[in-house]
């Protein structure tokens, strides 16, 4: 079976997605800040104050989900919710002075993450994975669709 194969193309991508998960998972924890939290981050810095519902649509993930990410980084004081001024019912999420600090941290050891990846590759080598990629991106979008389950 091609799954089985520690060769097979299938094997060596699900190596680099677990390494690459695992290596994030290294550079992000001694900021308090889990693999999956970094798009929460930009998005807030991009437009700080944003409600729940407003996150998880640009994230593109449920409001469960996003929720439990708030609380997680609430709780390690990097974002704040406030009730919005003109309707009580709706918080905002801001990030604090100690999430705006550790979104520079966080962007620093991903683009360290990035040139540990691709530090050796020629930007030709780098063309022909994203297309390869989006390639592949594309094909799962037919038989998927675009919204994929989160995990």
């Amino acid at each position: 079976m091609i799954c089985q194969d520690p060769e097979s193309i299938y094997s060596i991508f699900g190596q680099v997605m677990r390494f690459h998960y695992y290596r994030t998972h290294m550079l992000l924890e001694k900021f308090g800040v889990y693999p999956g939290q970094p798009p929460l981050f930009f998005t807030l810095v991009k437009q700080d104050g944003l409600s729940q519902k407003e996150l998880s649509d640009r994230l593109h993930l449920k409001a469960a989900t996003v929720a439990v990410m708030l609380k997680r980084m609430e709780k390690a004081g990097l974002v704040e919710r406030r009730p919005d001024p003109e309707d009580q019912r709706i918080l905002r999420v801001y990030l604090t002075e100690k999430g705006k600090n550790i979104h520079n941290e966080v962007k620093e050891a991903l683009k360290s993450m990035d040139s540990e990846c691709f530090g050796n590759f020629t930007d030709e080598e780098k063309l022909t994975l994203k297309r390869l990629l989006v390639q592949m991106r594309d094909n799962l979008v037919k038989v998927c669709g675009t919204n994929i389950p989160e995990r």
